[in-house]
């Protein structure tokens, strides 16, 4: 084994190590509550609606995507899902015409309505483009879901729940939203599966 593997192998586990004291860190009742909010929406035929920027963009696409099909049930339904990170062609066009702080607040006012679930994934939790559609969707009486790392941000005081991932990277956190989705999946599937009612 030569040193640079050795050391390597070192860091990945001292990664690994570090997002799992993270991930323990989240709030139980938090889960709970997204969970619930979730499954609230899809028995009120609602959509969830997500947004994130850079890496975000990508874990708001790959959630839109499980929580879509990855939850189907012969009696709860279906999720109807929207991610406005999706359609570039918009979201740089109502950036380019409005600037990009205002991206995603065109995108929400466009899909929201008050029944819906806004979920908000920023790293930081602190971009505007995010923090911007998250006063609006609160503002019209919709459930905001903030996916945050670090001490979660602005976002903190805007989210209706918030899964704060205290990681010390943005690496870490953003990897803790994508466990978030996969583990917010399974419960979901869980959950149906054992009859327990939205």
């Amino acid at each position: 084994m030569t040193v640079e593997s050795a050391s390597a192998r070192g860091v990945v586990t001292s990664y690994l190590q570090t997002l799992h004291q993270a991930m323990i860190k989240v709030p139980g009742q938090a889960i709970d509550d997204a969970v619930a909010a979730l499954r609230h929406a899809r028995a009120m035929d609602a959509t969830v609606v997500f947004a994130g920027n850079g890496g975000s963009a990508s874990t708001a696409s790959h959630f839109a995507a499980d929580l879509a099909k990855n939850t189907m049930h012969p009696v709860q339904g279906r999720f109807r899902t929207v991610c406005l990170s999706d359609n570039i062609a918009l979201f740089s066009a109502w950036s380019n015409d409005e600037g990009y702080e205002n991206g995603f607040l065109e995108g929400v006012k466009t899909h929201l309505r008050p029944i819906d679930v806004f979920v908000a994934i920023s790293g930081s939790g602190n971009s505007e483009n995010i923090l911007r559609a998250a006063r609006f969707a609160r503002d019209i009486g919709c459930t905001v879901i903030g996916l945050t790392g670090f001490d979660g941000g602005k976002l903190l005081s805007i989210a209706s729940i918030n899964l704060t991932v205290p990681a010390a990277t943005i690496e870490e956190a953003e990897d803790g939203h994508l466990i978030l989705n996969h583990a917010f999946c399974t419960a979901i599937r869980h959950l149906d599966q054992a009859g327990v009612p939205a």
